[in-house]
Parts: structure tokens; sequence; C-alpha cells
């Protein structure tokens, strides 16, 4: 989790990206892909940390089933994402701060735990979540010009 941490402050530092991180993790623990938020920068609506991790991944193994994997995430996937997972077979997801209005890993929605997929995600939530919540709070309020 906090190599996913330093992307999304990669994604601040060098894109002006809302800081999210992510990780993909075979099972031996190779790091296979990873990524942080890119949408706002290629113009992409699917290019959340996330997906440039599966991507990544997919590219380097040469499969688009993801077997095995854990991805690690800095904040609660959302049902894009949630779903891509699901569609990759990911084992299972860690993520750090939770998600109240777009979550998907059991804050709106728990599509990763839904008995009507052939496959489900286990999910562990708010690991480093104070540290994950605090980057994006600090990036928005920068953003509306507010103080930290």
């Amino acid at each position: 989790m906090r190599h996913a941490l330093a992307l999304a402050d990669r994604a601040e530092r060098e894109d002006d990206e809302i800081p999210v991180g992510a990780v993909l993790v075979s099972a031996e623990g190779k790091v296979l892909g990873e990524g942080w938020n890119r949408n706002i920068s290629e113009c992409d609506p699917s290019a959340h940390a996330e997906i440039v991790a599966l991507r990544r991944a997919g590219a380097a193994i040469g499969n688009h089933r993801l077997l095995g994997t854990t991805l690690y995430v800095t904040l609660e996937p959302c049902a894009m994402c949630a779903m891509a997972m699901i569609h990759a077979r990911v084992a299972r997801v860690v993520f750090g701060a939770r998600d109240p209005k777009t979550g998907a890993a059991g804050s709106v929605f728990d599509l990763l735990a839904d008995p009507r997929h052939n496959h489900r995600v286990d999910v562990v939530g708010g690991v480093l979540g104070d540290d994950a919540g605090a980057r994006l709070t600090a990036y928005f309020r920068r953003k509306r010009g507010k103080p930290a």
C-alpha cells in the first residue's frame, strides 16, 4: 500500500491528477502493473489508477486474466474499476480510503461481493486509509482554494 501511496503522490505532483495510485501484485509478490489516475491528462474517463495498473499488468503477462493477483489501491474502487477487476479475475483488492460517494466495494455498492457474478473479489478496506484520505482532502482543498 505504501507503494500505491507513492504513486498517488506522483499523480498529483507530476500530472496534477487526483492522487490515487494502484499496484497489481502476483501471488508470489511480483509487481505486474502499476499506475495512477490519468483520466484528466489523457482525456480518458476510464484511465483511473486501477484500470491503468490492470492494463499494464495484462500487457506484461500477455493475458487479460489476472488470476491470483492482489490489487492495492489508495481509494475504494468505483463501479467501473470494480467490474474490471471481476472481468480480469483479480483475487483480492486492498484499498485505503473509503469513498462514500461512489465506492463499489461496500460503501455505496458492493459489486465485488455480489453473488450474481461468476467471480468475486476478496476485499480488505481501510489499509492506511487515513494517509490516503488526507492526500485526497488536501488535493481538493487546494483545488477549491481552501486552507489546509
